[in-house]
């Protein structure tokens, strides 16, 4: 395990963890637009849910590989989902935004490789 994989992942891990936490806290920021994509707000304690997951899976993969592999795919998958609600709101300025916390996520999985 290199020290540029256990940094990447602790960031990913920290990035997927804060869009967790407001999604928990319901910030204007990240509820708003989850709204103008046509997301149920029912549906946010399950997105938090599955976000803190990923990224505790993350850094449990600095442990336990296969963790941390089952997590990375997890979050790609969802932020790939993210990513079909952007583009079916037809709201393109804001594609970048799952592309950001996708990539470092990516990274890890790749250096975890």
């Amino acid at each position: 395990m290199s020290t540029a994989h256990v940094i990447v992942t602790v960031l990913a891990a920290a990035m997927v963890g804060f869009s967790a936490a407001s999604v928990f806290q319901r910030a204007k920021w990240v509820v708003g637009p989850m709204a103008d994509y046509g997301i149920p707000e029912s549906w946010l304690p399950w997105l938090g849910t599955a976000k803190a997951a990923g990224a505790a899976g993350l850094v449990a993969g600095l442990f336990i590989p296969y963790v941390g592999a089952a997590a990375g795919i997890a979050l790609i998958l969802y932020f790939l989902g993210a990513l079909t609600f952007v583009l079916r709101a037809r709201w393109y300025a804001h594609v970048p935004f799952p592309l950001v916390y996708a990539a470092p996520v990516a990274a890890a999985l790749w250096l975890a490789a």
